[in-house]
């Protein structure tokens, strides 16, 4: 009989039952645990986050995130000048030297133009000059900088000459010359000009990474794996250099947006050209603050401490790239 039972007990316990004096007891399945809330949020948050980490980092900081929406606004008027202009930057069918109104929300020009819709186009020249100018000048400080920095010996000190060279020289005179007896005008000859004459500093402040960079491990490594200069160079110490070059091209687009404004003002660039600079040098020869037409001499000059202003907040945030002691929580 208790054979009999103890038979019985085996399948009705596999089946989640249990007998106890003959009363047959179901016993209660373990319960399945579900992971808490806390964890579920941030693996789905990872799952469905495709924004770059370092945009998150440059994102988080308050004074970058509002260089990046006024960057942002440049751009789009850049864009979409054409709708945005009322009239167009060269139309003079309007009455010279006119003071704001409904129509004219800045004023005239001596010539007749609508001052805001010159005011929106030049911030295409600005934008351009600023991204090719400052890119130029980068590039160039990047290849002799980090070529010295790695390279030492004859050609550091060669190299070294020319970048001691390029910081004795004074710059803005050397941009004048050669701007105002180039046979070219307009903002090809003021992007070169940029260029060529605003690389020496970048390039100094990349030879004194690369000095610090060349005798790590992984570069020593490279080198017994039979990796050639330009290589190591560009593939294994520029990504190590990645935050310094971002803020050597910001600076470098700031120097270029300023050194345009300021030869166009000093009568060296194209007249025909619609920008911020020679706005303020039409102004300047047409009697702007005579005549008291302070819009058609204030707008350009706001328009260029505003977007140079916003590149200086984006520094902000790629400092915190390098440093991650400068994030905000």
């Amino acid at each position: 009989m208790d054979t009999q039972d103890h038979n019985l007990k085996e399948p009705l316990e596999q089946e989640g039952l249990t007998v106890t004096q003959g009363v047959t007891t179901a016993v209660p399945e373990p319960p399945i645990l579900e992971p808490e809330d806390d964890d579920v949020v941030p693996q789905q948050a990872r799952a469905k986050r495709h924004v770059p980490e370092w945009f998150e980092v440059i994102w988080s900081n308050r004074k970058a995130r509002v260089g990046l929406i006024l960057l942002l606004f440049f751009i789009l008027v850049a864009i979409f000048a054409n709708v945005l202009a009322p009239y167009s930057p060269t139309d003079i069918s309007f009455g010279p030297s006119q003071m704001p109104d409904s129509q004219h929300w800045l004023g005239t020009t001596q010539a007749g133009q609508d001052v805001f819709s010159q005011l929106i186009y030049g911030t295409r020249t600005s934008l351009i000059v600023g991204a090719l100018g400052g890119g130029l000048a980068t590039i160039i400080a990047l290849v002799i900088g980090m070529v010295a920095g790695y390279m030492g010996g004859i050609v550091d000190e060669i190299l070294s000459f020319f970048i001691n060279l390029g910081l004795v020289v004074p710059a803005l005179p050397l941009m004048v010359t050669v701007a105002a007896y180039s046979p070219v005008k307009g903002p090809t000859i003021i992007i070169l000009v940029i260029g060529l004459t605003g690389w020496a500093w970048g390039a100094r402040f990349k030879r004194s990474q690369v000095l610090t960079l060349r005798v790590r491990d992984y570069i020593t490594s490279a080198q017994f794996a039979g990796d050639g200069t330009l290589r190591i160079v560009f593939r294994e110490i520029l990504p190590n250099m990645l935050s310094l070059t971002v803020l050597s091209y910001i600076s470098a687009a700031i120097g270029a947006i300023g050194a345009e404004a300021g030869l166009e003002f000093l009568g060296v660039g194209d007249p025909s050209t619609i920008s911020w600079g020679m706005m303020l040098y039409w102004a300047n020869n047409g009697g702007a603050m005579i005549t008291g037409q302070w819009a058609w001499l204030v707008a350009p000059g706001l328009a260029l401490a505003a977007i140079t202003s916003c590149l200086m907040l984006i520094n902000f945030g790629v400092d915190a790239l390098s440093n991650p002691q400068l994030r905000e929580e």
